[in-house]
Formats: structure tokens, sequence, C-alpha cells
């Protein structure tokens, strides 16, 4: 099932990518809509440890502005490379966290906007697998 794109959240990716990347430490943006309509944005900070994608910088970047419930969310890339799809790590912390999220994904002009379940077939999901407690330590 696809959602109707969100340009204005694509645009204001392609803006951040644009204006504050910075060599190959901050390469893509990402940007999320809020249950409450609001963009925000971040950008990834690579290290060759495997520092964040610019998907996971923009949860904790909406966590410090409140906003706990993300609608959207799109990565682009810098060097006008548009919307790239969020890598394995980024797809599954994106479902665990927000298991409702929409993803625009795909090239321009075909970008669509998928649901991140979507994105995992034959999800991992890791509520499902936590071993319940009857509240006493052994």
């Amino acid at each position: 099932m696809t959602h109707p794109v969100d340009h204005e959240l694509i645009q204001a990716a392609a803006d951040v990518a644009r204006t504050r990347s910075h060599g190959d430490h901050h390469t893509m943006a990402a940007a999320a809509r809020t249950r409450d309509g609001r963009i925000v944005t971040a950008m990834n900070a690579y290290h060759f440890t495997g520092g964040p994608c610019a998907e996971l910088v923009v949860i904790g970047a909406a966590a410090a502005q409140g906003a706990y419930e993300l609608d959207t969310m799109v990565a682009v890339g810098d060097r006008d490379r548009g919307v790239v799809p969020p890598c394995g790590r980024c797809r599954q912390v994106l479902f665990d966290y927000f298991p409702d999220l929409k993803v625009i994904v795909g090239t321009a002009p075909r970008t669509r906007t998928v649901p991140v379940a979507d994105l995992l077939p034959e999800t991992y999901v890791w509520a499902d697998h936590q071993l319940e407690t009857d509240g006493t330590d052994s």
C-alpha cells in the first residue's frame, strides 16, 4: 500500500543536505514529519566505527523537541543524490520505534511512500521475543 508523497518533507531534507553537508562526515540528511505536523531535520555523523545514520539522528532530534510520534520520514543524499532508502539497521530501528511510520523511497519522479514494515519482509518484532518475567530475579 502506498500513501501520498510528502514533497515538502523531501524538500526539507534536500535543503539540509545541500546546505549543511560537510566533507565525508555529514553526507546524508533526514527529515521527519511529526504527528502534529512539524518537520524535524538532522544530518548523519559518519565515522569509521559506524556513526549514526541521519534517520537515527532525526529520532533523537525529534525527542529533544518533544516529538515522540513520527508519521513520515525521508533521507536525502548530498551532491543532489536525491532520496536514499534507509539501510537495514535503520529500517529495524524505525520499525521498533514507530511501527506505523511511513517512509519515502524511490527516485524522482517515481518516489513513493510506504509503511516501514513493507521495507522489512518477515520482520523481526523485538517485543515479541522478550522473555516474560514473574518479577523476581533468579
